[in-house]
């Protein structure tokens, strides 16, 4: 696969191609022919980009949906009625979930574990609606990576569409999938970690989670390139990673945004953001510095379009999908 230098910019890499290690029958569909309408209401394919001497790739895992009046109170029935084309036949909105792996000189970082092998039916009077997860390891395998050649596992945050796999055995054994690696957690969301108990974060998750939890500080380079950047208001410490290769760089924003539509809109806070507040202004700042830098974003929950720049021309959603 040819590499993109860093003055050529980035190139999306989801068209079909041979892996090592890869069994082609299990491959996520990696088609990007599909329309824009369409891919806003379908969960994320695999994807990778080259960024200089970096690739990134978007590993699925599975998806959930939203009620939007309910996970976006701010909105109004209004807005949705304008803007259908964002939600599934069922009025839905539809995020993926999974991780964001890195490979860098041989070596690999996976950013956030997805849900694990693991399926919620809808609840009632939960904005949140049904989720599933357990395809991030087939994922992986279609990247041509193994659970243990990752070095690091590094969290936005500890909400559990986000550490799934850190906790959950692989099907039919008794291991965890990712070894010894080291667990890398921004040290405030550690230190508040029990405060997630209401979104179903046991202590037994915490306890098989914590003997390879390492903390992290606000600017830390955790691997070649890419720094942890604390961004508080979705979590206690939430955090950000900002991956820079040459003149490129990505900024892996987990949950400071779930839908493209935020970006528009960044007064929406998501009905379980810690602080509504602190964390609109994230993501008014983030926004602003995606916009006026040109960097990449990566939006987790983004449906099919997980790749993306801001452009604020006032010419449609400022979310302009990579392709």
């Amino acid at each position: 696969m040819p590499i993109v230098n860093a003055q050529q910019g980035p190139r999306d890499l989801s068209h079909p191609e041979t892996h090592r290690g890869t069994n082609p029958a299990r491959t996520p569909e990696t088609s990007p022919a599909a329309s824009p309408g369409e891919r806003l209401r379908r969960p994320g394919r695999l994807r990778s980009l080259r960024l200089g001497d970096v690739k990134v790739t978007y590993l699925p895992d599975g998806a959930v949906d939203f009620d939007p009046r309910a996970w976006l109170p701010e909105s109004t029935e209004e807005y949705w009625a304008a803007h259908a084309a964002n939600l599934d036949d069922s009025g839905k909105l539809i995020g993926g979930v999974g991780g964001l792996l890195v490979e860098r000189e041989g070596r690999a970082l996976l950013i956030d574990a997805g849900f694990g092998p693991h399926a919620e039916p809808a609840r009632p009077g939960y904005p949140r609606g049904a989720m599933h997860g357990g395809a991030l390891l087939d994922s992986l395998a279609a990247a041509g990576r193994s659970p243990a050649e990752i070095e690091a596992v590094a969290f936005t945050h500890l909400h559990r569409d986000h550490i799934g796999w850190a906790w959950s055995p692989v099907p039919g054994s008794d291991v965890l999938p990712f070894g010894d690696c080291p667990y890398l957690v921004a040290e405030p969301e550690w230190k508040h970690r029990r405060r997630l108990g209401r979104f179903g974060v046991t202590e037994e998750i915490l306890q098989t989670m914590a003997p390879r939890v390492r903390t992290v500080s606000d600017g830390e380079e955790i691997f070649p390139g890419v720094r942890m950047v604390l961004g508080s208001g979705h979590t206690a410490g939430h955090a950000r990673y900002d991956i820079t290769a040459g003149s490129e760089r990505l900024i892996a924003f987990g949950d400071a945004m779930h839908s493209p539509l935020q970006v528009d809109r960044p007064e929406w806070a998501a009905a379980v953001d810690l602080d509504a507040g602190q964390a609109a202004l994230e993501r008014r700042l983030l926004v602003a510095e995606l916009a006026r830098t040109g960097a990449i974003g990566f939006g987790v929950h983004f449906a099919d379009v997980v790749f993306g720049r801001v452009r604020l021309d006032g010419c449609g959603t400022a979310w302009r999908p990579l392709d």
